[in-house]
Protein backbone atom coordinates (compact mmCIF):
# COMPACT_ATOMS: atom_id res chain seq x y z
CA UNK A 1 0.00 0.00 0.00
CA UNK A 2 1.30 3.32 -0.88
CA UNK A 3 0.57 6.02 1.09
CA UNK A 4 1.42 9.76 0.17
CA UNK A 5 2.11 12.25 2.61
CA UNK A 6 0.65 15.38 1.66
CA UNK A 7 2.92 18.39 2.46
CA UNK A 8 1.33 21.36 3.96
CA UNK A 9 3.01 24.58 2.33
CA UNK A 10 3.94 27.39 4.91
CA UNK A 11 1.31 30.17 4.78
CA UNK A 12 2.14 33.65 4.32
CA UNK A 13 1.98 36.21 7.33
CA UNK A 14 -1.58 38.15 7.25
CA UNK A 15 0.22 40.94 7.20
CA UNK A 16 3.87 42.19 5.83
CA UNK A 17 6.03 44.24 7.99
CA UNK A 18 8.46 46.55 5.88
CA UNK A 19 12.29 47.00 7.68
CA UNK A 20 11.17 50.77 9.20
CA UNK A 21 8.79 48.56 10.91
CA UNK A 22 10.73 45.89 12.18
CA UNK A 23 13.11 48.28 13.35
CA UNK A 24 10.35 49.97 15.42
CA UNK A 25 9.34 46.83 16.76
CA UNK A 26 12.53 46.24 17.85
CA UNK A 27 12.77 49.58 19.40
CA UNK A 28 9.65 48.90 21.47
CA UNK A 29 11.00 45.72 22.63
CA UNK A 30 14.28 46.98 24.02
CA UNK A 31 12.23 49.52 26.37
CA UNK A 32 9.31 47.33 26.48
CA UNK A 33 7.85 47.33 30.19
CA UNK A 34 7.94 43.93 32.37
CA UNK A 35 6.45 41.10 31.43
CA UNK A 36 5.82 42.01 27.89
CA UNK A 37 6.64 39.05 25.34
CA UNK A 38 5.42 40.85 22.01
CA UNK A 39 3.85 43.59 20.09
CA UNK A 40 0.19 43.14 19.16
CA UNK A 41 -1.52 44.72 16.31
CA UNK A 42 -5.56 44.75 16.69
CA UNK A 43 -8.26 46.78 14.70
CA UNK A 44 -10.83 47.61 17.74
CA UNK A 45 -14.48 49.20 16.56
CA UNK A 46 -13.77 53.01 17.09
CA UNK A 47 -13.20 56.20 14.79
CA UNK A 48 -15.57 57.70 12.77
CA UNK A 49 -14.87 54.83 9.72
CA UNK A 50 -15.76 51.73 12.32
CA UNK A 51 -12.66 50.05 12.95
CA UNK A 52 -9.14 51.71 13.83
CA UNK A 53 -5.33 50.11 14.10
CA UNK A 54 -4.32 49.80 17.71
CA UNK A 55 -0.27 48.35 18.46
CA UNK A 56 -0.20 47.65 21.87
CA UNK A 57 2.44 45.58 24.36
CA UNK A 58 1.62 41.96 24.69
CA UNK A 59 1.89 39.69 28.03
CA UNK A 60 0.07 36.60 26.64
CA UNK A 61 0.34 34.57 23.79
CA UNK A 62 -3.13 34.06 22.33
CA UNK A 63 -3.68 30.45 20.17
CA UNK A 64 -5.75 32.33 17.65
CA UNK A 65 -3.27 35.22 16.79
CA UNK A 66 -0.79 35.14 14.16
CA UNK A 67 2.81 35.20 15.19
CA UNK A 68 5.53 36.69 13.24
CA UNK A 69 9.04 36.81 14.87
CA UNK A 70 11.02 39.77 13.72
CA UNK A 71 15.14 40.33 14.42
CA UNK A 72 14.00 42.56 16.89
CA UNK A 73 10.87 40.77 18.81
CA UNK A 74 7.74 38.84 18.25
CA UNK A 75 4.61 40.78 16.65
CA UNK A 76 1.23 39.58 17.09
CA UNK A 77 -1.71 39.98 14.85
CA UNK A 78 -5.16 39.89 16.42
CA UNK A 79 -6.80 36.62 15.73
CA UNK A 80 -10.05 38.74 15.33
CA UNK A 81 -8.43 41.02 13.28
CA UNK A 82 -7.12 38.67 10.51
CA UNK A 83 -9.74 38.72 8.14
CA UNK A 84 -9.39 42.81 8.09
CA UNK A 85 -5.72 42.77 7.76
CA UNK A 86 -4.86 40.08 4.57
CA UNK A 87 -2.31 41.26 2.07
CA UNK A 88 -1.57 44.55 4.28
CA UNK A 89 1.51 46.13 4.64
CA UNK A 90 2.72 47.76 7.91
CA UNK A 91 5.55 50.67 8.02
CA UNK A 92 6.97 52.88 10.29
CA UNK A 93 7.42 56.91 8.79
CA UNK A 94 8.60 59.98 10.66
CA UNK A 95 8.88 63.39 9.54
CA UNK A 96 9.75 67.06 11.38
CA UNK A 97 5.88 66.66 12.35
CA UNK A 98 4.46 62.97 12.90
CA UNK A 99 5.56 59.24 13.60
CA UNK A 100 3.87 56.27 13.03
CA UNK A 101 2.67 53.38 11.63
CA UNK A 102 0.97 53.22 8.26
CA UNK A 103 -0.50 50.30 6.88
CA UNK A 104 -1.59 49.79 2.77
CA UNK A 105 -4.65 47.93 3.33
CA UNK A 106 -6.29 45.73 0.10
CA UNK A 107 -9.52 45.21 2.41
CA UNK A 108 -9.97 49.01 3.44
CA UNK A 109 -13.15 49.66 1.12
CA UNK A 110 -12.69 53.78 3.18
CA UNK A 111 -10.89 55.59 5.11
CA UNK A 112 -11.87 58.68 7.79
CA UNK A 113 -10.40 62.32 6.53
CA UNK A 114 -7.62 61.95 9.65
CA UNK A 115 -7.16 58.44 8.76
CA UNK A 116 -7.30 57.18 11.61
CA UNK A 117 -9.82 55.00 11.06
CA UNK A 118 -10.81 52.18 8.07
CA UNK A 119 -13.74 50.45 6.93
CA UNK A 120 -14.00 47.28 5.11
Amino acid sequence: MNQERKVRAARPAAITLTPAAEARVAELMAKAPEGAIGVKLSTPRRGCSGLAYSVDYVTAEDKFDEKIETPGGIFYVDGASILYLIGSRMDWREDDFAAGFVFENPNAKGACGCGESFTV
